[in-house]
């Protein structure tokens, strides 16, 4: 009974995303859409709605997303993807405004953030050079003493 509900809700949803594409091109999406577009499970949907990120509208109790819903998924993947964390995401999607009014705003956070990212990444990247190198060291040293043993 409760799947019947379920599908009866998701088809409504569909229905009404059909019939709103059919009027001006294509705005709103499914949450199944969603997830096969950008390869990802519902449980993550809901995870970044639970989070305050997403706020898709309801129609009968199914989620139907906007075109800004999907452009705020696509960040917050893309940002998660490069190492952000959920509250610098909250904070970088807060800045855009209602109106795209803290575009600036949000563009210096981003350079702040790579700034430090890259930073970061090479910090490690001598790091590494350096254990390489040594290690280099060690395994030049250890087959000089195996060939000299051998021989």
């Amino acid at each position: 009974m409760l799947q019947s509900a379920g599908r009866r809700r998701a088809a409504s949803a569909q229905e009404a995303v059909d019939s709103h594409r059919a009027g001006d091109g294509g705005e709103l999406f499914g949450i199944t859409e969603l997830c096969a577009e950008f390869g990802i499970t519902l449980r993550t949907i809901r995870f970044y709605e639970d989070k305050g990120l997403l706020a898709p509208r309801r129609v009968n109790g199914a989620r139907v997303y906007t075109r800004r819903d999907r452009a705020r998924l696509a960040l917050i993947l893309r940002s998660k993807a490069i190492g952000a964390t959920l509250d610098e995401i909250r904070h970088y999607l807060d800045l855009y405004g209602h109106q795209g009014e803290g575009r600036v705003q949000q563009m210096k956070f981003v350079l702040e953030r790579t700034d430090a990212a890259i930073r970061e990444l090479e910090l490690k990247r001598a790091h590494i050079d350096a254990s390489l190198a040594e290690l280099r060291v060690i395994n030049a040293e250890v087959r000089q003493q195996l060939e000299r043993r051998s021989a």
